[in-house]
């Protein structure tokens, strides 16, 4: 049985968006390889109380709040806040201590967020950590048995098992763990169950995030990473099954991932010796590769017009390097510039979204989060 310490439980949490500075996409179309990636400071948010209800709310989406018996699970997905349903689901199923302690005590959760919607920041897997973290904390579950690797991996699992979502494992750690970082996905290659296979390597590069001036530029053009990911990673798997079953030449997806990897364990060597010149050209070549990628899978505008313009523009206005944050298509991009000239790259991409009748984009001053998930507790669950 549980009791209410010192009154009503009300807890208060925040967790920054991710940003994929070299490397990708090998985190989610091949997991197998490296990023280099870091926790930006631009949050989403989570409230839950106590309640005698069991209550969903998603603050900015166009539906009501979802109510549900807790004795009636798995929920059922209705496009009305499945991401913060699923998380549920699946710690439901993964945890016994949870399945044990929902019925208990009922809660009102509220999430919402900062990030720009679709914007290549990693935005749906946020909602998914701050339900599963809100749920550890409201429910004081087993810090051995729900530590934050558990939950980046629940994560990944939430989205792929339960909703068909395919991103990258680095949307579903960096925001948990926060700060700049070279994260290792070797042995993740097939995605096998929670235990099966490593977790991700977490390697903070604390410090050296202060040599980074980066700015980036949401293009306003809404896209699924899924849609983009969901291309890239079967035909990847499809030549890279056949390649080590037959061997000879290293086929196109693999080669692109390879190369890709070979940006990360280069950028971090030039980053730990400060050279940023270096760095930023890794960028370029890391861009290039996605580009490449795309087209050979089949979109015609490789990694999307916007982003290709904007990559452009910076790099004809004096950018070290600039690339993709994301899945490509739409959504992000960043550039790394000499420090102190944050605000001229910024007015450079003002003015080229205005030429380009980009309307909903968004310019963005990035600064590095050394801090991922922010937990306020005002009381909590104590057992009895």
């Amino acid at each position: 049985m549980f009791e209410i310490k010192d009154g009503p439980v009300s807890i208060q949490l925040s967790i920054p968006a991710r940003i994929n500075i070299l490397g990708n996409p090998s985190d989610a179309n091949e997991g197998d390889f490296a990023t280099i990636s870091a926790a930006v400071e631009i949050r989403a948010y989570a409230t839950i109380d106590s309640d005698e209800r069991y209550v969903l709310e998603q603050r900015d989406a166009n539906h009501p709040p979802t109510e549900f018996d807790p004795h009636k699970l798995p929920l059922a997905y209705d496009e009305r806040g499945d991401l913060l349903k699923a998380a549920i689901n699946r710690l439901y199923a993964f945890s016994p201590e949870f399945k044990e302690k929902l019925p208990t005590h009922g809660f009102h959760l509220n999430v919402w967020s900062d990030v720009p919607r679709q914007s290549g920041l990693g935005g749906s897997s946020l909602f998914v950590l701050l339900t599963l973290a809100a749920m550890r904390e409201f429910y004081d579950l087993d810090r051995r048995a729900h530590h934050d690797y558990l939950l980046s991996e629940l994560t990944q699992r939430v989205e792929a098992k339960e909703l068909g979502i395919t991103c990258g494992f680095a949307d579903r750690y960096v925001p948990l763990f926060g700060g700049l970082a070279y994260l290792d996905y070797r042995g993740k290659l097939h995605q096998a169950e929670v235990g099966q296979e490593p977790y991700v390597t977490y390697e903070r590069l604390d410090g050296l995030e202060q040599t980074l001036p980066l700015v980036a530029v949401t293009t306003g053009i809404h896209h699924d990473s899924g849609d983009v990911h969901g291309r890239m990673r079967p035909r990847y798997l499809a030549e890279s099954d056949e390649w080590q079953k037959l061997g000879g030449e290293m086929p196109p997806m693999v080669s692109f991932m390879y190369r890709a990897w070979q940006c990360a364990w280069r950028g971090k060597i030039a980053l730990l010796r400060g050279d940023l010149l270096q760095f930023g050209s890794l960028m370029d070549e890391n861009h290039r590769l996605v580009d490449e990628m795309m087209r050979y899978c089949g979109f015609d505008d490789g990694a999307g017009w916007a982003n290709n313009l904007l990559i452009q523009t910076a790099k004809q206005n004096g950018a070290l390097g600039a690339k993709l944050t994301g899945a490509g298509g739409g959504g992000s991009v960043f550039a790394l510039v000499n420090p102190g000239e944050q605000e001229k790259m910024m007015d450079c991409w003002r003015q080229a979204v205005v030429d380009n009748q980009m309307n909903e984009a968004r310019i963005l001053w990035l600064t590095i989060s050394p801090e991922g998930l922010m937990v306020d507790r005002n009381s909590h669950l104590k057992e009895r």
